[in-house]
């Protein structure tokens, strides 16, 4: 710091002198002070280029248009906005969308496309399940390091529909500028009310209107999905023909991440039961495993609900004779030692489990998708420290991206892509539900939301899909929650499942991607035609 001082004294010797000088000159009158500008606003981008793909063996031409839509959040006033000196909080929400031309002239159906997180941009599903080109990456070990295979996509949905790939504000190549920009769209209500304005404005740019309008979700994304069908329906006057969720959670209380903090609540533990057998049948850690993995869920399913919950609900009045008979299942469904699970008091969370199914190896299993492992980073921690399928295969995805977006949508050039952002200090999960005049006092559950869409529009169809080796998600929880929508009974049929031995990123697995494929289009098939009147 001493260094420095001659250069602040000549600096501060510069100012005087200059400011002496000023003192000095005549006043000339230059009539009232000029306001200073506004900093510049975002403004809409678009760059269009065109491409071929080839599914099931059909060529399909289309055009790419990658770029921007700015939104604002719920409460912007254009007229307020313009006669301010500071603007408001605004998004650059970027985009990259997929037109193929129907060959009979009609309205072709469109999906908007986006991750979750939150703070996650969309690469995952462009780069790995829908986009015209898709990384190449290895079943359940780490991918190698660059270069990496970028190929033809043959479960492209560009066969059945339009994409429109959306990365979430301040993820991706999307911005978020203006005071309050964290609050104004860091939040359940927030980050939906962007996605609705984004839609309005997709669907008018591009006179999609009168298209057959989906939206497909994964993870967090789904939690959005719910939000965003229910401000579309009910604030924007637009009916979907279907909600397809990926890897779901609606109602966060059934996570098993975290669950101990929440005591006398064990919903959580029932939920994952399966999934962890699932785990420890992959990895051959059970002592008697059938040998199908279906028979295995139904038997441990039922456990779960039966069984498993009277004895969590019992707490500490459970008698001991079913107290041992339920450490024993327990040690059959999930490989733990009957010693840990004793200690663990029946109740297992997702990170503990991870930890301790391969312990002797000092291995830790995956939470995205439990078919990865990896090396402890900690053999003598409580929990596993981090994720060996993230870490597996987000290098792979973001070069991918990087190199398809700036050399064949030639968008990207002086930009910076954020695949992930760190959002959680700042997002409000606080959620106010359809019809109510506050946030609801507990963790985020958008089950109303989705429900209510459903209920306003009683032909609206949702698609769940989920793998069974996800364990940040748990595939029984969002057969759970979908058992338990607010919705008349008869509502129901219009909710179907698909299940696949795959993980959070269902497409990471190549036989399940081209059965997610088959499966969602088959969905658009059925619902995009003409609705009775």
């Amino acid at each position: 710091m001493r260094a420095h001082r001659p250069l602040l004294a000549l600096a501060g010797l510069l100012l005087a002198s200059s400011l002496a000088a000023a003192a000095d000159a005549p006043v000339a009158d230059k009539g009232p002070p000029k306001p200073e500008p506004k900093p510049e606003a975002f403004k809409p981008e678009q760059v269009a280029s065109r491409g071929t793909v080839t599914v099931g063996g059909r060529r399909i031409d289309y055009e790419a248009v990658a770029g921007t839509l700015v939104v604002h959040p719920k409460e912007w006033d254009d007229v307020a906005q313009n006669a301010d000196k500071e603007p408001g909080p605004e998004a650059s929400m970027f985009y990259v969308a997929y037109f193929a031309a129907d060959p009979k002239g009609a309205p072709r159906p469109v999906t908007f496309v986006y991750n979750g997180g939150p703070g996650s941009a969309s690469v995952w599903l462009h780069m790995g399940a829908f986009g015209p080109k898709r990384v190449v990456t290895p079943g359940d070990r780490h991918a190698p390091a660059a270069p990496y295979a970028i190929v033809n996509n043959d479960a492209s949905l560009l066969d059945v529909t339009d994409l429109v790939f959306i990365d979430a504000p301040g993820t991706g190549f999307s911005r978020v500028a203006g005071k309050d920009r964290e609050k104004a769209f860091y939040g359940v209500d927030a980050d939906g009310h962007a996605f609705a304005d984004f839609v309005s404005q997709f669907l008018a740019r591009f006179g999609r209107w009168n298209s057959p309008k989906y939206l497909f979700g994964e993870s967090y994304g789904t939690t959005r999905s719910a939000v965003l069908a229910n401000l579309l329906e009910t604030d924007r006057s637009i009916d979907l023909n279907g909600v397809i969720l990926l890897s779901q959670i609606l109602a966060f209380d059934g996570s098993v991440d975290r669950v101990e903090s929440n005591p006398g609540v064990d919903l959580a533990y029932q939920l994952a039961l399966p999934t962890y057998a699932a785990t420890a049948w992959y990895h051959h850690r059970l002592p008697d495993a059938p040998p199908a993995l279906r028979t295995l869920l139904d038997e441990v399913e039922r456990f779960a609900m039966g069984e498993y919950a009277l004895a969590l609900a019992a707490g500490a009045s459970l008698p001991a004779e079913q107290r041992r008979a339920t450490l024993a299942k327990l040690h059959r469904y999930t490989g733990l030692p009957e010693d840990y699970l004793e200690r663990a008091n029946l109740r297992v969370t997702g990170g503990e489990f991870r930890q301790t199914l391969q312990a002797a190896g000092e291995t830790a299993t995956g939470r995205l998708d439990t078919r990865f492992s990896g090396p402890q980073l900690d053999p003598l921690a409580k929990t596993a420290d981090y994720d060996p399928q993230a870490a597996a295969l987000r290098s792979a995805y973001v070069a991918a991206f990087n190199e398809y977006a700036r050399k064949d949508l030639h968008y990207g050039e002086g930009k910076a892509f954020k695949a992930s952002v760190p959002l959680f200090r700042t997002w409000i999960g606080a959620h106010q539900p359809p019809g109510a005049t506050l946030p609801a006092p507990h963790a985020t559950n958008v089950l109303p939301d989705l429900a209510n869409a459903m209920k306003q529009d009683p032909s609206l169809r949702v698609q769940l899909h989920a793998g069974y080796y996800d364990l940040a998600t748990p595939y029984f929880q969002g057969v759970y929650e979908m058992r338990h929508l607010p919705i008349p009974a008869s509502l129901q049929q219009n909710i179907e499942y698909q299940f696949y031995e795959s993980g959070h990123m269902v497409y990471a697995h190549e036989p399940s991607l081209r059965q997610l494929h088959d499966s969602t289009a088959a969905f658009i098939r059925r619902t995009s035609v003409p609705r009775a009147p």
